[in-house]
């Protein structure tokens, strides 16, 4: 392997590593930037749809221009925007001014998803081999290095715009070292794009088996995200800080499942990565349903994890791999369906508690990844 390729690998690691970061220092000041803005807990829901909305229209306007201009650039533009954007959050006073911070954020976040994915691609291309859990690793270590940060900062005082200041800088320096490492793919010009466009009907049909499967994925792992501590305090009655082992468990096998995916893919198939993937994540799920104990619930939080892992990893490498010239467009819809389901499954289990206890909404995610192994065909290399 050429020197080349292994400076574009690690400076794809340390893109998806600071995304994740970026992310991390976000979240953890969240309660603060609510404090020092004055608005109420509903006011903060409502302003964190607009950087949904801004995520998913970076998502559909990244994707055609890295078919045009290349993934490479692409990330650049959208890390720099991404890294300065960070700080916007906390400079923010008023409601008007957080929602247009987090709307800008959202939109740069949201081009960075799709044009790092598609650089992985290409790196994965000439790699020769499945890495695209790797990244995505990467990713999750990143987001666990800003909450760790994100935390000391506000135990040490800082003001929450000092350390979104600091976590962009960071971001800056970081996206500048590593463009210089990124692959130099073709940009695609309107003739490129021709032989994929007399195949849009084949290919539109393959991107939304995708996007489908994608977005019952990431609405499982939102779920768990958001409720998997609050099922395991309702159903079990313990501690805060007991029922918080629910979701550390799960996010502790996401990032080790991710790590060793890869392997398990290149031996033996990205569908069977999905298919055996989604099987152990509804094994987690079902124990996590029917246990009254402690323990096996935590074991059925991890598995779940650790079955989800590798799968939405599959499902982008599929989706950079369809079409000559459209591979970005692809992915954009591919992640923008995912992002979807990310965001409304927290919300349907919210809806559903409202008529059944929490364990019992559980049954969701359960449905979901069965449906996930149904159709994992759908990752097929070709």
């Amino acid at each position: 392997m050429d020197e080349p390729l292994r400076r574009a690998r690690a400076g794809t690691f340390g893109i998806f590593g600071i995304n994740g970061f970026l992310l991390g220092m976000w979240v953890v000041h969240i309660p603060a930037i609510e404090d020092r803005t004055g608005i109420s807990h509903s006011t903060l829901g409502s302003l964190l749809l607009l950087l949904a909305v801004g995520a998913i229209g970076g998502m559909q306007v990244s994707g055609p221009l890295a078919d045009r201009f290349g993934s490479r650039r692409m990330v650049i533009i959208a890390g720099l925007v991404l890294s300065a954007a960070t700080v916007g959050p906390g400079l923010a006073s008023a409601a008007w001014q957080l929602g247009l911070a987090l709307l800008v954020f959202g939109f740069a976040n949201g081009a960075l998803d799709v044009s790092m994915n598609s650089q992985a691609v290409e790196v994965e291309q000439r790699y020769g081999r499945p890495i695209m859990s790797a990244f995505h690793a990467l990713f999750s270590v990143g987001g666990v290095a800003g909450s760790l940060l994100g935390a000391a900062t506000l135990a040490a005082g800082w003001a929450p715009v000092t350390a979104l200041l600091v976590a962009g800088g960071v971001g800056v320096v970081t996206v500048a070292a590593g463009s210089r490492w990124l692959m130099a793919d073709r940009p695609r010009s309107r003739h490129d794009t021709a032989p994929a466009e007399k195949a849009q009907g084949r290919l539109s049909t393959r991107v939304l088996a995708l996007g489908g499967i994608a977005f019952v994925l990431m609405l499982s792992e939102g779920v768990a995200n958001d409720w998997s501590t609050l099922q395991v305090k309702e159903h079990l009655g313990t501690s805060d800080s007991v029922a918080a082992l629910a979701f550390g468990a799960f996010s502790v096998m996401m990032t080790v499942g991710r790590f060793t995916a890869d392997r398990v893919s290149g031996a033996l198939g990205p569908v069977a990565v999905v298919r055996y993937g989604t099987l152990i994540a509804a094994v987690g799920m079902l124990l996590v349903v029917v246990s009254g104990l402690l323990p096996l619930t935590i074991l059925g939080w991890a598995l779940f994890g650790l079955g989800l892992s590798g799968c939405v990893p599959q499902i982008f490498t599929a989706a950079g791999n369809l079409g000559a010239g459209s591979a970005g467009t692809n992915m954009s819809r591919v992640v923008g369906l995912g992002y979807v389901g990310f965001l409304a499954g927290p919300a349907t289990i919210g809806w559903i508690t409202q008529v059944v206890p929490l364990t019992v909404a559980m049954v969701v995610p359960l449905t979901c990844v069965l449906v996930a192994a149904t159709f994992a065909g759908a990752v097929r290399r070709t």
